[in-house]
């Protein structure tokens, strides 16, 4: 019901006032959430109390994301640390490690000063977020750079990122799917199909010899 877009979409409605000692659990929030009217005592859904309860918990996942993308770790804590280590190396051997292939090519073109990583997926920002930090992306892509199609479908999302960096600017768009293919296209952007290991090979040999 809340999610939003992009991580500071709600960021206008937040006081900046100091969360530190602030109880997330007890503010009225989840209950108007939640409720089948979406309307309590703490104010309607929308309204300007809401608003700034929920712009107060996106802050909240900001700083919890930017605090722990590289060492996710120390979020999960010791046991769930272990597991997770286990069930990545699990994944990397199904997978024939796909996702280091994949993070050898977004730390080359984060390594550069000017080049970015943007992420566009539709999967909902904070379940978004979490999967980032979970497969160790973190790193490689600012929580800025995170944008959420669920709402607006990717075309839409292509365009905010074009209003956001200009037109002056190269775009690459890199997936396997049919709508971020349509929206490159639309675009005039170059896209880069990775369907494959030997596609992930090329992109990070590309990206090497700086064709890209």
């Amino acid at each position: 019901e809340c999610d939003q877009v992009h991580i500071d979409d709600v960021s206008s409605d937040d006081n900046g006032q100091d969360l530190s000692t602030y109880n997330f659990g007890t503010d009225g929030f989840p209950a108007a959430a939640t409720s089948a009217n979406l309307c309590l005592a703490t104010g309607v859904r929308g309204g300007v109390d809401w608003m700034r309860k929920l712009a107060f918990r996106y802050r909240r996942v900001k700083e919890i994301y930017n605090t722990y993308k590289n060492n996710v770790g120390g979020l999960l804590g010791p046991a769930k640390r272990e597991a997770w280590l286990q069930l990545r190396a699990e994944i990397e051997a199904l997978t024939d490690s796909w996702l280091t292939l994949a993070l050898k090519a977004l730390t080359l073109i984060h390594s550069r000063t000017n080049c970015v990583n943007i992420l566009v997926t539709t999967t909902q920002l904070i379940p978004a977020l979490a999967k980032v930090l979970l497969y160790g992306l973190g790193i490689v892509f600012p929580i800025e750079n995170i944008y959420s199609a669920t709402k607006i479908g990717k075309e839409s999302c292509f365009e905010r990122i074009i209003q956001r960096f200009g037109r002056k600017v190269v775009y690459v768009v890199i997936g396997d799917g049919v709508e971020e293919e349509q929206g490159a296209k639309k675009h005039a952007m170059p896209f880069w199909r990775v369907s494959s290991h030997s596609d992930l090979m090329a992109l990070h040999h590309a990206l090497e010899l700086e064709y890209l």
